[in-house]
């Protein structure tokens, strides 16, 4: 039974199972909770669900990875994007569907192409906590991004 929780949570409701691509749909699963969470409190209600989602993703990340014998970043795992799409969208100018977008966009960018920071966590990081570690980072890049852009008169 904690294995299956475990792996129900990891996958983001199994939207880790969904193939190809499996970072992208669990990234797409989370932008209907992003939105809400924004609408229910902001950036703080956003932040506070980054962390609880890295949290809970580490635990079930470490869980479903002993269960399943593959320690090294299962694809399915997918609440490591979540918590970094999270992450990404603190820094929202504004609840948007435009800047959830472009939030998603960036994101998805840094996690994939891995620069700087984002691929020393990947490659060093080992275990459930380098599953999430790296997400992470690649969300405080997009956050980086997009309140650059904010800054920027007439965009936000």
């Amino acid at each position: 039974m904690i294995a299956r929780t475990a792996t129900f949570l990891a996958t983001f409701g199994y939207s880790g199972l969904i193939r190809p691509a499996p970072g992208t749909w669990g990234t797409v699963a989370g932008l209907p909770f992003a939105w809400l969470l924004g609408e229910w409190g902001g950036a703080p209600v956003l932040a506070a669900a980054a962390l609880a989602a890295f949290l809970i993703g580490w635990w079930a990340a470490h869980v479903h990875m002993t269960a399943t014998g593959n320690m090294q970043d299962p694809s399915e795992i997918v609440i490591d994007e979540v918590a970094g799409l999270w992450v990404a969208c603190i820094a929202m100018p504004e609840n948007s569907g435009p800047w959830l977008l472009t939030a998603f966009l960036l994101f998805r960018l840094f996690d994939i192409w891995k620069p700087g920071p984002i691929g020393w966590a990947d490659r060093r990081i080992k275990g459930a906590l380098g599953v999430m570690v790296d997400d992470i980072v690649a969300g405080v890049a997009a956050a980086l991004c997009l309140l650059a852009l904010g800054q920027i008169p007439g965009v936000a």
